[in-house]
């Protein structure tokens, strides 16, 4: 098998490299590596695909060599640092191709993932292309989670959920880039321990770059399964978020900073009741019409993305995910929002990391 692979790479005009961050996905790696593997690749082309790992202690690091000792393609490479950027890092230096894309071992991608990255790549002239970031749930309140990561009325309108949308982002779900590009703006920031792919973006954008988004690049996300994992996760967002500020001056989109404005007027409103009432009787009536309104439009595409058959099946589906959405999407706004304050105050105390902040949880 290993001289066959090795025999397609060098009858093949072009290489592209994959790349994936992991540490301690013993119940994903093996489905990860076979779909990968297993690409539609346009004529001319093979594929490496390299996986950082960073000290799994649960079996994982044992699979991947074992697998790389079968499947030439395949390479461990060691992430010391743990964290999504240097393991990106890692997987850069010993990358070979002339295309370098990167996956996410719990995504689900579509057989010509890669085909078509390369193939909007050349169309487009970007210096880095993506799909939408299209979310699916297992479970019931997964479910929920999902159908509030892909509403534009939660996520302040990113075009990174408008599956139907064709032309330049601020910002792209994962990425494919021409090597050259991480020549001429560098890798990935290995002090922050998230965000790291919007701040490439933005160094990337003012710089001169363009970040196109394709809804032909097709993949599935696996969102977080319960209320505690997704309030951790969009806590570390938000806690990262003023950093990306810091370095660069500016967000890299204003919807960005929503989150955190509503936590401050949030607070404020309490801090006034001893006085009056109004401020937090009006936020919270603001809020509860504005989750009402969220959680319907965020039922009625889930509905539309799951395809139902009947309006009964429509109906039966929507009664459980509109009871769980109004709490999905508060924890989307307030893990975030506080994450981006204690990042803020971390910033002004003269800290660089708030150790539970920099704890990785999936």
């Amino acid at each position: 098998m290993a001289n066959d692979a090795e025999n397609t790479e060098r009858s093949a005009a072009h290489l592209v490299s994959v790349m994936a961050p992991c540490r301690n996905e013993r119940s994903y790696i093996d489905a990860f590596c076979d779909q990968v593997l297993a690409q539609q690749l346009p004529p001319g082309w093979a594929l490496e695909l390299l996986v950082a790992d960073g000290g799994s202690d649960d079996g994982s690091r044992e699979r991947l060599e074992r697998r790389a000792g079968q499947d030439a393609p395949l390479v461990v490479v060691d992430n010391p640092g743990r964290i999504v950027s240097t393991g990106l890092n890692a997987c850069l230096l010993r990358a070979r191709g002339e295309i370098v894309v990167r996956m996410d071992i719990h995504t689900s991608f579509a057989p010509d993932y890669v085909a078509q990255c390369i193939a909007v790549l050349k169309q487009s002239g970007a210096d880095n292309v993506g799909g939408p970031w299209v979310a699916r749930g297992e479970g019931a309140m997964s479910q929920a989670i999902a159908a509030a990561f892909q509403c534009r009325w939660v996520v302040g309108g990113a075009l990174s959920r408008d599956t139907a949308y064709e032309g330049p982002v601020d910002t792209v779900y994962l990425g494919c880039w021409p090597r050259a590009v991480f020549t001429r703006i560098g890798g990935f920031d290995e002090q922050l321990v998230r965000n790291q792919d919007d701040e490439h973006n933005l160094r990337l954008r003012l710089s001169g770059g363009r970040i196109w988004q394709s809804g032909r690049i097709r993949s599935w996300y696996q969102s977080r399964g319960s209320l505690p994992k997704l309030f951790a996760q969009q806590y570390q967002y938000g806690y990262w978020r003023p950093f990306v500020m810091r370095k660069h001056g500016q967000p890299g989109s204003l919807r960005q900073l929503v989150p955190a404005l509503f936590v401050a007027a949030l607070v404020v409103s309490v801090a006034a009741m001893p006085w009056s009432l109004l401020p937090v009787t009006a936020l919270a009536g603001s809020y509860a019409l504005y989750l009402a309104l969220a959680s319907w439009s965020a039922a009625l595409g889930a509905g539309k993305i799951q395809g139902k058959s009947s309006n009964d099946d429509a109906r039966r589906s929507m009664a459980p995910l509109l009871a769980r959405l109004p709490l999905a999407i508060a924890s989307f706004h307030i893990g975030y929002g506080l994450g981006t304050w204690r990042g803020l105050m971390d910033i002004v105390r003269g800290r660089r990391v708030s150790g539970a902040s920099a704890k990785i949880t999936r």
